[in-house]
């Protein structure tokens, strides 16, 4: 009985840490977003826009996510000389399911936008503000 209870121990021990308790890196892609996961964080590029996000995307139990980081409105036509994008702090909330990836972004003073879906390894589909 003591052999058994050890085996089960010891395998409960091994299968926890081989659990990913973050957002795999790399490209996911889809309608209106591109999101580049790396271990320190990422960054997303949107339509008209394109931000970071700051921290590693560490999940919950649930694989919900909560991380500063940055986002920067973009505007149609040339950037002029001299012009300095606005930066603003963002917060980027989600959910990893599987090889999909639901998240928002909320700025200060505003709500939060209509959720993006991306898949890992999925070509996005971004219109560039023209």
């Amino acid at each position: 009985m003591i052999q058994r209870a050890t085996v089960l121990v010891l395998a409960g021990v091994f299968l926890s840490g081989c659990r990913d308790d973050g957002v795999p890196n790399g490209t996911w892609g889809g309608d209106h977003a591109v999101l580049t996961v790396t271990d320190n964080g990422g960054r997303v590029e949107f339509d008209c826009a394109h931000g970071t996000l700051d921290h590693p995307l560490q999940v919950d139990e649930r694989g919900r996510f909560s991380v500063a980081g940055t986002f920067v409105p973009e505007h149609g036509g040339p950037v002029r000389a001299g012009e300095v994008p606005e930066s603003r702090p963002a917060r980027y909330q989600g959910r990893l399911d599987r090889q999909k990836l639901e998240f928002t972004v909320t700025t200060e003073g505003q709500t939060g936008s209509e959720p993006f879906t991306v898949t890992l390894g999925k070509s996005p589909k971004l219109t560039k503000c023209v």
